[in-house]
């Protein structure tokens, strides 16, 4: 609508807050060419309040700022929201005109909020996040700063203390109004902004570098805490809906701090519980031997290798070995077994030899014998002797 002259406007409100409307904002603006002023009461009792006078009203009315354009927040669990508008002029013609939308920056700052909460550890100790942290907090709130570091050189029971509170809030003042006019101070007065934020991010800078990083385990804690509860804030400043967001930031405080007892508590289930045995594979025959000969082959290369290395020692090796020419021979790729060792070690150990038929054909009375073990020649009777030294037989 539009309308001219001083007026009063109510809100009603006929949503029911649900989980569908966590970053929804309801909002009204107002907007003309000339200067007006807003002022926003909770019902219309307050509004006719409004029109007596009080001490209090007028230095409100004096200190809240004209501007071109306003925006009214509506909160979802009022029924009603009232405000009175107050043009400069009362022939001045301006529009109200209320939107109800899906709110980006709510989301960004929950968003903000989620994330600082959870990287919170990580972010207290780096350098990166010290240092531009403390040049932010140097350009936002330099009066702040400047007003405390001046009140540390006055002396205890100086009445300036007095002035000094005032210049908190003064200060607290400032910085709402900066950054409620910010787009204008950027479009308008974009050199000094960028020379403020020059001298006082340097200023900012000198300060960090010259008391450097948190190293201090304990100091990094209560950064840490502090992180963690700053983006706790966030969270729940970036939701419209209370119960969304206190169950948000709950569910959020648990996952964090009950990650190293779930963590512990599912590695001892793991342990406790029940394994079932795989049967083992046994190998075949085949299987066997082709195993055998690669796995041998491959040993005699490690050997190969290890020899021609520089770590062997071949001079101590050679001067060991009875045979120095087959030594070389067998480094330069020549198999390790002569053509009659291998027909020995056939008749010997292979199916049908002497091995093979001992240990096949032998009887319980030759174990026996030899779990008895060897007699001595002073076990051996004078005059006699020892048919066990008749039949030794070299294995």
């Amino acid at each position: 609508i539009k309308v001219q002259a001083a007026q009063h406007f109510c809100y009603n409100n006929s949503i029911v807050p649900g989980w569908r409307e966590t970053w929804t904002r309801i909002q009204v603006r107002v907007w003309s060419t000339a200067k007006l002023k807003v002022t926003v009461v909770n019902d219309e009792q307050d509004l006719q309040e409004l029109e007596h006078f009080s001490i209090w009203k007028l230095v409100q009315y004096f200190v809240r700022e004209q501007t071109n354009e306003t925006f009214v927040s509506v909160s979802l669990f009022n029924n009603k929201t009232c405000f009175r508008v107050d043009p400069s002029n009362s022939r001045t013609l301006y529009t109200v005109q209320p939107s109800r939308h899906f709110d980006v920056y709510l989301f960004l700052v929950f968003l903000a909020g989620l994330l600082l909460f959870f990287f919170a550890d990580s972010l207290s100790r780096s350098q990166v996040f010290y240092y531009s942290a403390g040049m932010s907090t140097g350009m936002i709130a330099s009066l702040i700063i400047l007003i405390f570091v001046i009140g540390r050189f006055l002396p205890k029971k100086s009445p300036f203390y007095v002035l000094l509170m005032g210049g908190w809030s003064f200060s607290l003042y400032v910085i709402q109004l900066v950054l409620r006019n910010l787009q204008i101070i950027l479009k308008d007065h974009w050199h000094l902004a960028i020379g403020y934020s020059i001298v006082v991010g340097f200023i900012s800078f000198a300060v960090c570098y010259r008391y450097g990083p948190l190293v201090d385990k304990r100091s990094i804690n209560i950064l840490s805490w502090t992180l963690q509860i700053f983006g706790l804030l966030l969270v729940y400043a970036g939701i419209q809906v209370q119960q969304v967001a206190l169950a948000i930031m709950i569910a959020a405080f648990c996952s964090k701090n009950m990650e190293y007892p779930s963590t512990k508590v599912f590695m001892l289930y793991q342990k406790l519980k029940p394994k079932k045995l795989e049967p083992r594979h046994l190998l075949t025959e085949e299987e066997y031997q082709r195993q055998s000969e690669v796995e041998t082959q491959k040993a005699l290369e490690e050997l190969r290798k290890y020899c021609s290395s520089p770590e062997f020692n071949t001079w101590k090796t050679v001067s060991r070995i009875q045979s120095p020419q087959r030594f070389a021979d067998f480094i330069e790729g020549s198999p390790h077994l002569l053509s009659n060792e291998v027909s020995v070690h056939t008749q010997e150990y292979g199916l049908g030899g002497s091995f093979f038929e001992d240990e096949l054909f032998s009887t319980d009375e030759e174990n026996q014998e030899e779990e008895e073990g060897w007699e001595t020649d002073d076990d051996v009777k004078p005059g006699a002797a020892s048919p066990r030294l008749n039949n030794t037989r070299v294995k």
